[in-house]
């Protein structure tokens, strides 16, 4: 597959998205001869020569990226997984394809516990809410993962420990670490923990994870674009490895693929899928809404309306401040689609398709999470709806359980690597190093009967 850097040009619209500017950035950095943009004669589409865009470091990486080496790392041994709220399974499932075998996942919701056994009979499903669950039946785990709720907690003055976090989702996932003792593990969340109350949930993340026994790489937010998934959608990613491997550990993140996927690809055949999105029921727009749809053009909102159904629609928002940029909101094929929600019909986070006057449907969700079109929902529409928007991208979490992966073929090398390990501060920023060169010597066998059933 040609690098989009190929084609010579990119879109103001694809800039934008990779460099995470809005295109009015763009706009003035074209007035202070920072960029040049030509206009394409055909689309009218405002598109900047490749030629020019080595200043930005996120091109740099997807024109120097070794995706396509990392994405072929294969674990020395089985490598075995807990995880819990484990949802509709897109983390489970990036997981697997990365190489992972799945011991348990622990979920509470009725209809995405009949998602995952669905699909995955021989996954043990633990349908139970965590605060229930007895995670000390599992011995011998390499990694424990999920995504855990952002909740606030109540703080005993100024510790910030363990107890600090009963009551709330994470501490459960902080137990089940605890319990299990895994030689790693992987939590995921909305980028917006960065700043959740004020910097001091994470903070007390930070001190929970080192009073564990566990060293944190510093979090970091992937950009699910960079990672073959076609759209517009950011996850807080959290790594730890337990202190006594880390001098054998070194980690670093996915790199980023060589090119950014669009709705198209997402919806025709193409790179990602071989045949044209099926049908499958959707939701629906009221005769009026869609009326008033039908006039946005492909990549438009509410301000590309005549001025009398601006107002129509927009009603006392009309008069207040702010872009409202999801509002009357119709996809392009040509730009990856918007962050997903759990109703693709919500008046503030529209999801219009391109060019149908109507809302996607389940599987047009699906696909833009990157799920196989055989995965099946369960449950009602309602829910099938959710439970695609809750999950993790399917590519974006195989993109970085192959890092996971190689992270452990390090361990498992029981290779002291010294000033190349990741050591020191707890919350040491990842060196940038090479994971691939498999150890020399044979890995040790592993014995079916290791696996949790």
């Amino acid at each position: 597959m040609n690098s989009m850097f190929d084609q010579g040009f990119i879109s103001a619209e694809l800039l934008a998205d990779i460099v995470s500017v809005s295109k009015s950035t763009l706009n003035k950095w074209e007035k202070k001869g920072i960029l040049q943009a030509m206009i394409d004669p055909i689309t009218k589409r405002k598109l900047y020569p490749v030629s020019q865009l080595g200043q930005f470091p996120e091109i740099q990486r997807m024109r120097e990226t070794k995706w396509d080496e990392e994405i072929k790392i294969k674990p020395i041994r089985n490598f075995l997984a807990v995880e819990l709220f484990a949802g509709a399974g897109g983390l489970a499932l990036g997981l697997e394809k990365a190489g992972f075998i799945t011991v348990a996942l622990n979920e509470l919701d009725k209809d995405c516990c009949h998602t995952l056994k669905l699909n995955r009979p021989a996954w043990s499903v633990i349908q139970a809410d965590a605060r229930a669950t007895n995670f000390t039946q599992f011995t011998d785990i390499d990694l424990v993962s999920g995504g855990f709720p952002c909740q606030a907690f109540s703080y005993a003055g100024e510790k910030l420990g363990f107890e600090d976090a009963r009551g709330t989702l994470f501490f459960e996932f902080a137990r089940a670490i605890k319990e299990i003792q895994p030689k790693i593990f992987l939590a995921e969340n909305v980028r917006g923990l960065l700043t959740h109350d004020r910097g001091k949930t994470l903070a007390t993340i930070k001190a929970i994870i080192l009073e564990l026994g566990y060293t944190l790489v510093e979090p970091q937010v992937l950009k699910a674009i960079f990672y073959r998934v076609p759209q517009k959608r950011e996850r807080l990613f959290l790594v730890g490895i337990r202190n006594d491997l880390v001098k054998f550990a070194r980690f670093r993140w996915p790199s980023p693929y060589h090119r950014i996927l669009t709705l198209k690809d997402a919806l025709k055949a193409g790179e990602l899928y071989d045949t044209d999105v099926p049908d499958s029921p959707g939701a629906t727009y009221p005769k009026r809404k869609g009326y008033i749809l039908s006039q946005v053009p492909p990549g438009g909102y509410w301000r590309d309306l005549p001025e009398p159904l601006q107002r129509e629609y927009m009603q006392g928002s009309y008069f207040l401040g702010g872009g409202k940029t999801g509002m009357a909101r119709r996809l392009s094929w040509d730009e990856p689609s918007l962050t997903l929600t759990c109703a693709p019909a919500q008046k503030q986070t529209e999801r219009c398709h391109p060019t149908e006057t109507r809302p996607l449907t389940v599987r047009e969700y699906a696909r833009i999470q990157t799920f196989p079109d055989d995965w099946e929902f369960c449950g009602s529409l309602a829910s099938q709806y959710k439970q695609i928007g809750n999950a993790v991208p399917v590519n974006l979490a195989h993109a970085v359980g192959c890092s996971l992966v190689a992270l452990l073929n390090q361990i498992d090398a029981q290779i002291d690597l010294g000033q190349e390990a990741l050591a020191g501060s707890p919350f040491l920023t990842t060196q940038q190093l090479t994971l691939f060169d498999l150890p020399t010597q044979k890995p040790q066998p592993i014995w079916l009967s290791r696996v949790h059933t």
